[in-house]
């Protein structure tokens, strides 16, 4: 029987947050919990969840995590309200309760990220790559 690990609290940067769109990808609501601490490092390994290293164009996510859910994702600001209907932008500063849970798929075993609270101190809101579509920019 192994000890049950209780989760953390952490200060983490927010990447890529999908947290009330499914991501094409995987098919789940997910987000990248990024610039991890030494500490939370260390402890999300002794929980037996791997942590990736950001590289090439991942390079500004530095040591990080995945969570992912099939329902959407609450997220909250720093009074306790909900963040309903705003983007939330990579680089923006949350903290963050996680936890694990173990998961069996076709004979394949492991530990992932369950991400209990999340609460955005520093919002970064989304804002969509393009320009100015008025009649002084047409060439």
């Amino acid at each position: 029987m192994t000890e049950e690990v209780k989760a953390i609290k952490i200060k983490a940067d927010v990447f890529w947050c999908q947290h009330d769109k499914v991501n094409d990808m995987s098919g789940k609501f997910q987000l990248n919990l990024c610039n991890l601490s030494d500490a939370a490092v260390a402890a999300f390994e002794q929980m037996g969840i791997s942590v990736q290293i950001g590289e090439d164009k991942k390079a500004d996510m530095g040591k990080y995590i995945t969570c992912k859910s099939e329902k959407p994702i609450r997220v909250y600001d720093t009074d306790g309200d909900e963040i309903v209907g705003t983007q939330i932008g990579n680089g923006s500063k949350a903290r963050a309760l996680v936890g694990s849970y173990d998961w069996t798929y076709k004979n394949k075993k492991g530990v992932s990220p369950a991400l209990r609270k999340l609460v955005i101190t520093d919002l970064v809101e989304y804002a969509a790559a393009g320009g100015s579509l008025d009649d002084d920019d047409i060439l």
